[in-house]
């Protein structure tokens, strides 16, 4: 671990719902399933990614949360990077402090030091998580509490580290399935209240946890495919889904939320939805 200490700004982030002010994205101007690392990328792999399509669809995401008043950083994109758009796991922000990762898979490898340039050239003070194997899609805070999945790309080392960074919160380890990838595939918290959840990936003892805590919305296995738990909340129950995960938008309708829906289906058949292509570093306190 090495830490950058540059003063002027931090992050802010105690949960995955407070109202939105800043994120970090990077468009999918050479996305490609150059090397299959996940189930949904192998069932897509004939088909490929029409750059056009994914690009139009970035757009109107970015433009969405421009108009809910959220600042959106685009990141510099590089042909050698071809999962850039999923700019949730090359960092993460939990309480005041921006973490920086150490990728786990060769394919995006190098990535996270276009965001430790962006970081240094603004002044934001970070930690750089070396010799950690831990993506920012395993990786969910709500208060107190920082659910770490166990996953091919984050192991029980770095939730172990993240546990003595972290001394005031609570970091729980999640083992799931391997094939679903990332924990925020089958597990994300929306509101103090609510969580969606895919119970086939997560053993019974999680599952315990997370209803004990939660309202737990269940997210069937053909709106697993499409990403529905990987939803990106922005504040004042406001989510951002996708148009064909009829069942989860109904559900969360259903409990009072605002869905506001965006088609980045393109962006999907890579493996990644709204909270893998985003990257929170600052949310604003609301009363709930």
């Amino acid at each position: 671990m090495e830490q950058n200490t540059q003063p002027k700004n931090r992050g802010f982030i105690f949960n995955e719902y407070d109202v939105l002010k800043k994120v970090i994205l990077c468009q999918p101007q050479y996305m490609t399933i150059r090397e299959v690392i996940n189930e949904t990328q192998k069932h897509f792999k004939d088909e490929g990614i029409h750059i056009e399509v994914a690009l139009e669809q970035h757009h109107e995401f970015v433009n969405t949360l421009k108009n809910y008043g959220v600042e959106v950083i685009l990141l510099p994109y590089h042909k050698k990077f071809p999962e850039q758009v999923f700019t949730r796991d090359i960092g993460f922000t939990l309480g005041e402090t921006i973490f920086v990762a150490d990728m786990a898979s060769d394919v995006r490898k190098g990535e996270e030091d276009v965001l430790k340039q962006w970081l240094e050239d603004e002044e934001i003070s970070y930690y750089n998580l070396l010799g950690d194997q831990i993506e920012g899609g395993d990786v969910v805070i709500d208060q107190d509490t920082v659910y770490v999945g166990l996953s091919n790309r984050t192991n029980q080392q770095a939730a172990d580290h993240l546990k003595g960074l972290l001394p005031n919160l609570n970091v729980r380890a999640i083992s799931f399935k391997a094939e679903y990838l990332h924990l925020d595939c089958v597990f994300n918290v929306v509101s103090p209240e609510v969580a969606l959840i895919y119970r086939p990936a997560l053993t019974d003892e999680d599952i315990q946890l997370f209803s004990s805590r939660y309202d737990l919305i269940d997210v069937s296995e053909e709106e697993q495919f499409t990403l529905g738990t990987n939803v990106l909340a922005i504040g004042n129950k406001r989510i951002l889904s996708l148009p064909v995960n009829k069942g989860v938008n109904e559900q969360l309708r259903g409990k009072g939320f605002e869905i506001i829906e965006v088609d980045i289906t393109e962006i999907i058949k890579s493996g990644g939805s709204f909270r893998c292509c985003s990257l929170p570093i600052l949310r604003e306190r609301n009363v709930h």
